[in-house]
């Protein structure tokens, strides 16, 4: 296979086991170099294995339900992976303050649906950075964390 087939092999791995409907954390350790950078526009950038497992326990125990899928298909070039994808979930566990734009009590039930586009660069068959530009203004909305215009 390809330098790119191959990231694309792991990226897909990462998508699924990661972001997917359940989470393995033992991926981060065998997926992501020691000092990868995770960032979305919702979030504060978390860096490294036992940051990026925290921001994740922390995701799914508000968000119990919490699913990512991939919307297109992988597209790679040289060191760098390209994945569109679509997701959500219902904020149904504890109270959640990882949102830069504000915070949710404990279970409000709200639901969140939006979608994105992601990064990934990876280096030796890791994963260094996860850059992501997603629809945040959606799932703020939909949480009544900003208000509609």
């Amino acid at each position: 296979m390809s330098k790119e087939e191959d990231n694309k092999a792991i990226v897909g791995r990462w998508f699924n086991d990661f972001w997917g409907e359940t989470c393995n954390l033992a991926i981060v350790d065998e997926l992501a170099s020691p000092d990868m950078l995770l960032q979305y526009s919702l979030h504060e950038p978390r860096r490294g294995h036992e940051d990026i497992k925290d921001f994740m326990t922390d995701f799914r125990s508000s968000f119990p339900n919490l699913k990512f899928w991939g919307a297109a298909d992988l597209i790679a070039e040289g060191d760098y992976v390209v994945g569109r994808w679509e997701g959500g979930g219902t904020h149904a566990g504890p109270a959640f303050s990882d949102f830069l734009a504000g915070s949710l009590p404990a279970a409000t039930g709200r639901k969140m649906h939006f979608t994105g586009t992601t990064v990934l660069r990876l280096k030796d068959g890791k994963i260094v950075e996860e850059i992501g530009l997603d629809d945040g203004v959606t799932a703020l909305t939909q949480l009544c964390l900003i208000k509609a215009a």
